[in-house]
C-alpha cells in the first residue's frame, strides 16, 4: 500500500468515525444538555490521547510548550464551535448540520486573508461566493419564513454557521502553532481546555443520563480520540492536498445515518445546497494544490 493510499484510507476512516460520533451526540440530545455532551466528548478523548502518547513513550515529555496563549485561544474557539454544533444537532436534521458544516473551508479562506494576510485572488473569492449561495439554498426554507420552521430551528441554523466560523478560526490558530508545536501538544491541550471549560456548565442543568445515553456519550468521546489519531496519521502519510477532499465523503454516511437511525429524509434544498457547497470546497482545494505546484516550479499563479 502506497503512502497516499494509506493516507486516504486513514482520512476516510477518521471522517467516518467523526460522522458516527456526531450521530451519537444527536441521539442523546433530547436527554443530555449540550455542556454535558461536550464534557463527555472532550474528557474521554483526552484519556485516549494520553493513552496513545503513553504507548508511544511520548507522555508527558511531548506536552512541553512555550505557546500556551495560542493553545488557549484555539481551545476557546474550538469549545465554542463544538458547543454550537452539538446544540444544532438537537434541533436540525442530520443532513442539514452536515451540509452547513462544510462551510468551514470557505470561511477559512476569508479568515486566512484577513488574519494571516494570505493572498486571495478573484478566482477563490468567486468560488467562496458560490459556496455561500449553496448555504442560502440549504437555508431557503428557513429564510423564506413560511411558518414551516420553528424559531428554535432558525437559531439552530445560525448556530451551525457560527460553529463553522469558529472552527475556521480555530484552524487559523493551528496554522500559526504548527511551526513550533507538535500534533500531540495541539490535540492534548485542545481536549484538556475543552474538558475544563465544559465543567463551567455544571450549574446550568447537568442530568443523570440513562445507561444507554451514558454508553453513547462515552463511546462518542473514545471514538473521537481514535478519529483524531487516524486524522493525524492520515496527514503524516499523505499531503493535505491529497487527503483533504475526502472530508466530503462524510455526507454520504450522514445521509445513511439520518435515514436509517433518525428516520430523516433530506429535502431537495438540502441536497442541492450541499452539492454546491461541496463543489466549491473541492475547487478551492484543487486551486490550492495547483498554486502549490506552481510555487514549487517558480511560476506565478494565474
Amino acid at each position: 500500500m502506497t503512502d497516499n493510499i494509506r493516507g486516504i484510507a486513514l482520512k476516510v476512516t477518521a471522517v467516518s468515525i467523526f460522522t458516527f460520533m456526531m450521530a451519537l451526540i444527536k441521539a442523546t440530545s433530547q436527554e443530555v444538555p449540550t455542556g454535558q455532551q461536550v464534557f463527555f466528548r472532550a474528557f474521554f478523548t483526552l484519556l485516549v490521547v494520553i493513552g496513545w502518547l503513553s504507548i508511544r513513550g511520548d507522555f508527558p515529555k511531548a506536552l512541553r510548550t512555550s505557546n500556551i496563549l495560542d493553545h488557549t485561544w484555539r481551545g476557546l474557539a474550538g469549545a465554542a464551535s463544538m458547543s454550537l454544533r452539538f446544540f444544532a444537532l438537537g434541533v436540525l436534521s442530520f443532513p442539514e448540520v452536515a451540509a452547513l458544516g462544510f462551510t468551514t473551508p470557505l470561511i477559512l479562506t476569508v479568515l486566512a486573508a484577513l488574519i494571516l494576510g494570505e493572498t486571495v485572488r478573484a478566482f477563490r473569492l468567486t468560488t467562496v461566493a458560490l459556496g455561500f449561495i449553496g448555504v442560502l439554498i440549504v437555508l431557503w426554507p428557513t429564510l423564506n419564513m413560511d411558518g414551516a420552521r420553528s424559531t428554535l430551528e432558525i437559531i439552530g441554523a445560525t448556530a451551525i454557521l457560527g460553529s463553522a466560523a469558529l472552527a475556521a478560526l480555530a484552524q487559523i490558530f493551528v496554522r500559526r502553532m504548527v511551526a513550533t508545536e507538535g500534533t500531540a501538544q495541539i490535540v492534548f491541550y485542545f481536549s484538556l481546555l475543552i474538558t475544563v471549560l465544559s465543567l463551567f456548565t455544571l450549574p446550568f442543568g447537568w442530568v443523570k443520563p440513562s445507561f444507554e445515553a451514558t454508553a453513547m456519550l462515552i463511546t462518542a468521546g473514545v471514538i473521537g480520540g481514535i478519529g483524531q489519531i487516524c486524522l493525524t496519521a492520515a496527514y503524516r502519510n499523505a499531503p493535505a492536498s491529497v487527503v483533504a477532499p475526502f472530508d466530503y465523503t462524510s455526507m454520504l454516511l450522514a445521509l445513511a445515518l439520518a435515514y436509517f437511525w433518525f428516520g430523516e429524509i433530506p429535502t431537495a434544498w438540502t441536497i442541492t445546497g450541499a452539492l454546491v457547497i461541496i463543489a466549491s470546497g473541492v475547487v478551492i482545494l484543487w486551486r490550492e494544490q495547483r498554486l502549490g505546484r506552481n510555487r514549487n516550479r517558480g511560476q506565478a499563479p494565474l
